[in-house]
């Protein structure tokens, strides 16, 4: 389904990120495994998918730092010659309120969260245009970009409103650059999870009266495995989803229209 493509993945040495990079290989595509401060679990990954044939590349780098994010870019085309797919997955949290959140947590997350995404998007438009020759609206697949938000760009989630935040703000990214990036043929789209099982969430789910509680308020009746969001990923970054743009999917289990009575 991505043979011949290139992919970059910001955050791919765990979580969701390293499912959407093991997924995005398997599908054929070449990956770069961008990684801020464990260069032993980024290593890992790329061995992973080198054991079944794929190409894979780790990349140091804040995402916070848009020339981190030119390196990002530069060192994929060094290896691999081109890019078609971004995924903007790197995130991070505080879990602080409106009232107790300093000037650095909220640097902090909208650093990562927001301007990671927003620059990274920005660094890979360039290039997928200049790779594509400019303007062509009759070129459906001159490139992917896919950023990873969260069900709280849109519902809310007290005690961590920085995220919330910043969540909101990729949310309005990806409607507006999915819109402005349309005549080059650059899709934009937003993946959404619900609750994931994956390092962010380990308090949560070691125990065992939160886990139930959190189950009992999905409707499917469980969290998601990460594997589960980079499925939808590896279809959104490849040529069937050429008509999809500006817009989010969430993959909750239904817990967004799900109000538990009190």
């Amino acid at each position: 389904m991505l043979e011949n493509k290139v992919a970059i993945v910001t955050g791919g040495d765990s979580g969701i990120g390293k499912a959407i990079a093991l997924e995005l290989a398997k599908e054929g595509a070449a990956v770069t495994v961008n990684y801020h401060s464990n260069a032993e679990a980024a290593a890992q990954v790329k061995q992973e998918i080198e054991k079944y044939g794929g190409k894979a590349l780790t990349v140091q780098g804040n995402v916070a730092s848009i020339s981190d994010l030119q390196t990002l870019v530069d060192r994929t085309l060094e290896a691999f010659g081109h890019l078609d797919i971004m995924v903007n997955n790197a995130g991070m949290e505080t879990r602080t309120s409106v009232l107790d959140t300093t000037e650095k947590d909220y640097d902090m997350v909208m650093g990562v969260d927001l301007k990671g995404a927003f620059f990274g998007t920005q660094l890979a438009a360039k290039q997928m245009i200049k790779q594509n020759g400019g303007d062509n609206q009759n070129r459906k697949n001159a490139g992917r970009i896919i950023n990873i938000s969260s069900v709280h760009e849109d519902w809310p989630m007290p005690g961590n409103t920085p995220y919330c935040c910043a969540k909101g703000g990729l949310r309005m990214l990806t409607r507006t650059a999915g819109v402005e990036l349309a005549p080059h043929g650059i899709t934009v789209v937003g993946v959404g999870p619900g609750a994931v099982d994956t390092p962010i969430n380990k308090g949560t789910l070691a125990d065992p009266e939160k886990k139930a509680a959190l189950n009992n308020a999905i409707p499917v009746g469980r969290v998601a495995e990460p594997e589960e969001i980079a499925g939808l990923v590896a279809w959104l970054a490849s040529d069937k989803s050429s008509y999809v743009t500006a817009t989010t999917y969430f993959i909750d289990g239904g817990i967004m229209q799900n109000s538990v009575g009190l």
